[in-house]
């Protein structure tokens, strides 16, 4: 692990859509989020829709037809790689708080295993990393630059603000100031989902933008308030929607786990990769790179964008960088289909 310690035999869950071609050179490597799993679109192994269907697929912009992809679920998440909810084989106890420090690092290695240990591909066609993936996708490309010849980077950066650093650490005292996480040795059948509730929400305000808000909900009452006898409940509409989101979520990802990422989403920073952030850009070997940034973003805000292009542009003249209007902030890359395709399209037919 890039921060020591070491894991026995980790398992890494992946999925992949289309052929890998003789010549092994039309793969296209996805790092998603921080909370989602593999499963980035359907296929004939799971028809259930990805969090990314609209964008991997047949005559999609990340055609299917043409691209071998693979997209690999997080070391340190719940949905099947290791991570602090598995079982450490030495103990056969769930390692827990016993997990080594995880880094973004170690999320990019484990993936290059996958890439090169399991398909034999010595150079991608294209990395693409969304959010906490892009950071990871980045790793991937300094620490693997001779394995990689493009890179898109979606609603990402080069380093964590202290805004979003605040942020998180905000979520993660939530979940362990709830009694029931009992410092990492909760209950699996008892999860915190009160700390994990709370998280969430915060989240989701960070994830969506003012203008959403107040256009989608505006100063609409909630339709169930009337129901509930804590008149300091939900009682607009804007409310209801985050209690919802944070009980979909609750539950649904161990708690452990989304400290551990959650905390390698803030240790990263490029400028570690040679002691500044124009020796870490050094590093880089790209022929072509895009950057996508959102003007509504507050988690990774536009500026971000504008210096992880300004910095891979110092050693990648094709570099392209796309500011996007779209009002649903952080996550638009996720529901916001019709103003990045065009975008993450034109860059695969523009691929030499």
């Amino acid at each position: 692990m890039h921060r020591a310690g070491h894991l026995q035999s980790p398992t890494l869950a992946y999925e992949t859509w289309g052929e890998l071609n003789p010549a092994k050179d039309n793969a296209v490597l996805i790092f998603g989020g921080l909370s989602p799993s593999a499963h980035a679109a359907s296929s004939e192994d799971d028809m259930s829709a990805g969090w990314w269907e609209d964008m991997i697929g047949s005559g999609l912009p990340i055609d299917t037809d043409k691209f071998f992809v693979i997209s690999v679920n997080s070391l340190g998440s719940c949905f099947g790689s290791t991570g602090p909810a598995s079982i450490n084989p030495d103990t056969g106890e769930r390692y827990r708080l016993t997990f080594p420090v995880l880094t973004l690092e170690d999320v990019a290695d484990s993936a290059f295993l996958v890439v090169d240990g399991l398909f034999g591909i010595s150079s991608l066609h294209t990395v693409v990393g969304c959010s906490m993936g892009g950071m990871s996708g980045l790793a991937f490309c300094v620490r693997h630059a001779d394995a990689v010849q493009r890179f898109v980077s979606i609603s990402s950066a080069a380093r964590a603000l202290p805004f979003s650093i605040a942020v998180r650490s905000l979520q993660r005292e939530m979940i362990r100031s709830d009694p029931k996480w009992a410092k990492g040795n909760y209950d699996e059948g008892d999860p915190p989902t009160a700390g994990q509730r709370l998280a969430r929400k915060l989240g989701m305000i960070t994830y969506r933008s003012a203008q959403e808000w107040a256009q989608r909900f505006g100063r609409e009452r909630s339709t169930d308030h009337a129901r509930i006898e804590d008149q300091f409940v939900s009682e607009f509409a804007v409310e209801s929607y985050l209690e919802n989101v944070a009980n979909k979520f609750s539950g649904a990802f161990d708690p452990n786990c989304y400290l551990y990422l959650s905390h390698a989403s803030d240790l990263f920073d490029l400028a570690e990769h040679g002691g500044s952030l124009a020796a870490g850009f050094k590093r880089l070997k790209l022929d072509q790179a895009l950057i996508i940034g959102v003007e509504t973003d507050i988690l990774f805000p536009i500026e971000q964008q504008r210096e992880l292009a300004e910095g891979i542009s110092s050693v990648c003249s094709d570099t392209h960088l796309a500011e996007l209007d779209c009002i649903r902030g952080h996550d638009s890359f996720l529901v916001d289909m019709d103003a990045f395709r065009p975008v993450i399209c034109k860059f695969f037919e523009s691929c030499k």
